[in-house]
């Protein structure tokens, strides 16, 4: 476990943010309904499937190579959590060879990150919470003088504005060029009336 750092809610409470590894097994369920919570609407909103199955959430908060940024109140409740991790490889949505070619020096150092999600339980302060768990992953980020990667669907971006509140985050931190790397459209073809085929 890494310190990650610490703010406080509005009514005072402090925020305590760590940096874990693994994610204790008792704690692994509560944090799924979280996630399930926070992003199973997705399931019918996103043609690109956005929602880790039980058995990958997991693997990915028992995967030491995966960073858990869990925000935590003072009786080590934790209501926050976000992952970071350098091994793209632990990404399976996302191609490794794009960043190292696209940033060779960052790669030669090691210093290429993918922020994989970020869920507060909505209980919590969302706000405070969440700004905390972005101060820790910008802190490691600027002083490795890293690039990190992250993708956010449409319905999240037109809905909730979420790549604005994630730049404005960013920007409260440190000094960081955002820049949109890729987009990918997806199609559907639907077919209508009797006479299908055209050709006779």
């Amino acid at each position: 476990m890494i310190a990650g750092g610490e703010c406080s809610l509005a009514d005072g409470t402090a925020i305590h943010v760590s940096i874990e590894d693994t994610i204790p097994d008792s704690e692994i369920d509560g944090f799924h309904q979280l996630y399930e919570a926070a992003f199973g609407a997705l399931r019918t909103r996103a043609i690109a499937r956005q929602v880790l199955h039980r058995n990958e959430f997991h693997d990915e908060m028992t995967d030491p190579r995966v960073q858990k940024h869990v925000a935590r109140t003072p009786d080590g409740i934790p209501v926050g959590l976000s992952t970071l991790t350098r091994r793209l490889e632990t990404v399976p949505w996302i191609s490794p060879d794009y960043f190292a070619a696209r940033f060779p020096l960052h790669a030669a150092r090691d210093a290429i990150y993918y922020a994989g999600f970020t869920l507060v339980d909505p209980t919590a302060r969302q706000g405070t919470a969440f700004h905390a768990m972005i101060a820790s992953i910008v802190r490691i980020l600027a002083a490795e003088r890293a690039v990190v990667g992250w993708d956010i669907c449409s319905y999240n971006n037109s809905r909730y504005s979420f790549a604005d509140a994630l730049r404005a985050a960013l920007d409260e931190h440190a000094d960081a060029d955002v820049a949109v790397e890729d987009t990918q459209t997806y199609y559907a073809a639907r077919f209508t009336g009797d006479d299908v085929d055209k050709g006779g």
